[in-house]
């Protein structure tokens, strides 16, 4: 199962071209067209909960779905339309109704719970640790109210820079109750290279982006000490260190170049998995990372960018 930020996108992906099980249980219906499912976000993770940015958000998913949280601003209504608060461009233009959101989340919480149950490993890549937060119940979004749906309200939300100890605690959390509901599973951190494309810290975005990347490396390393058959994988150090001469960007500075993403994989396949299988440089993953859909993701983060463009 693998489940994070945008970056997150290509583990499952490259798994599936290696020929690993890369566990769905939330598929598509078998008439729907494949690039209407590829745009309600059928296949992109394990289930469709959409980019999950921060571990408490992952926190929550989990005691949403076994029904141990459930926050008060649930639907955001656009006229007739209905859209998830937190899964809010998992469908293009929401739900037809409430009725329908309703009915789609819970076949959704089914689909997280049987990945939970039956997950051996568990992927996770954090990728920010800003953050938007409901005043109500502390019920985390994955973009600020008003970028995809609903109306920020300064009264009913806020804006929250998790800190190192925050993370470490989240994940902690998170860690206790899966492995309540399945006590083998093992779990692989990694921290996303993409810079963040806004901040609203009141920093510069680089500077922004520098404490963010430290903090989540902090907590990483923190986890890892101090728990059983919890791992690290040094994505983040791959693509921005500077051995690679900043080469593994793009000339935005924020999207990872193709032959960046290939390395990554390359050296996750080759260190993190048995080797009895030569899935690392199996002639189908080498043409699956020279095409046009191994650099094709999901980033709801972008929202924002187009967000400051228009001044709203």
């Amino acid at each position: 199962m693998s489940a994070g930020s945008c970056f997150a996108q290509h583990i499952s992906r490259y798994l599936r071209q290696g020929g690993f099980n890369a566990l769905v249980t939330e598929p598509p219906h078998e008439l729907l067209a494949p690039d209407v499912a590829t745009a309600w976000n059928y296949g992109t993770y394990t289930a469709r909960y959409g980019n999950i940015y921060v571990p408490r958000q992952l926190h929550q998913l989990f005691q949403r779905a076994y029904g141990t949280f459930t926050p008060k601003e649930d639907i955001w209504m656009e006229g007739d339309r209905a859209i998830d608060p937190f899964r809010p461009q998992i469908q293009p233009n929401g739900f037809t109704s409430r009725k329908e959101l309703e009915l789609d989340r819970q076949q959704h919480f089914s689909a997280v719970r049987k990945a939970f149950e039956e997950l051996d490993f568990f992927v996770f890549t954090l990728g920010l640790t800003e953050s938007w937060i409901s005043k109500e119940d502390g019920a985390i979004f994955p973009l600020c109210p008003g970028v995809s749906g609903g109306v920020f309200d300064p009264a009913l939300h806020r804006f929250h820079n998790f800190t190192a100890e925050e993370i470490t605690g989240d994940m902690r959390a998170f860690i206790s109750d899966l492995r309540s509901v399945n006590p083998s599973a093992k779990i692989i951190l990694t921290v996303s290279p993409v810079p963040l494309v806004a901040t609203a810290s009141g920093h510069h975005v680089l500077a922004a982006t520098t404490l963010s990347k430290a903090v989540l490396r902090v907590a990483c390393q923190t986890l890892t000490d101090t728990i059983k058959n919890l791992y690290y994988f040094p994505s983040y150090e791959i693509v921005t260190g500077a051995h690679n001469r900043f080469e593994y960007f793009e000339d935005d500075l924020r999207s990872v170049k193709k032959d960046g993403v290939a390395n990554v994989m390359r050296v996750f396949l080759r260190r993190m998995t048995d080797g009895n299988v030569p899935h690392a440089e199996s002639p189908k993953v080498r043409r699956f990372a020279e095409s046009k859909d191994a650099l094709k993701l999901i980033c709801e983060e972008e929202s924002l960018d187009a967000a400051a463009r228009s001044g709203s």
